[in-house]
């Protein structure tokens, strides 16, 4: 489904969601962040102390990666309903954040290297 939807219609569909329900009056960017910093941390539980055997176990099973999807959903909307109601684009501030990542990590000295990123 992902190649069949755009980020403005993810959006849009996140939008109808709160207007349903006039959540305009409760969403204010401060409480969204922080909410998407509570989302985040909840998808990060999930992996907290696991080895990289145990989180593929878990992604391997159903019922512990429909909690991940969860998550990663909630992070997600919490992202889209900034963007929604401050009239960001998403795929415009992604674009721009790659140009500076790809002059501050080049690949001739980011590529194979395990050096710090502030030592690049």
């Amino acid at each position: 489904m992902d190649k069949e939807i755009n980020i403005q219609q993810l959006k849009d569909k996140v939008k109808k969601f709160c207007d349903e329900r006039d959540w305009d009056q409760f969403h204010n960017i401060k409480d969204l962040a922080i909410a998407l910093s509570i989302e985040s941390s909840e998808l990060l539980e999930h992996f907290r102390w696991k080895t990289n055997e145990e989180v593929k176990n878990k992604m391997n099973d159903s019922k512990k990666l429909e909690e991940i999807k969860d998550e990663m959903a909630d992070v997600l909307y919490f992202l889209l309903r900034i963007a929604q109601m401050n009239d960001i684009d998403l795929s415009d501030a992604l674009d721009k954040k790659l140009e500076k990542n790809n002059k501050n990590y080049p690949v001739e000295k980011a590529k194979g290297s395990n050096k710090k990123y502030d030592e690049i």
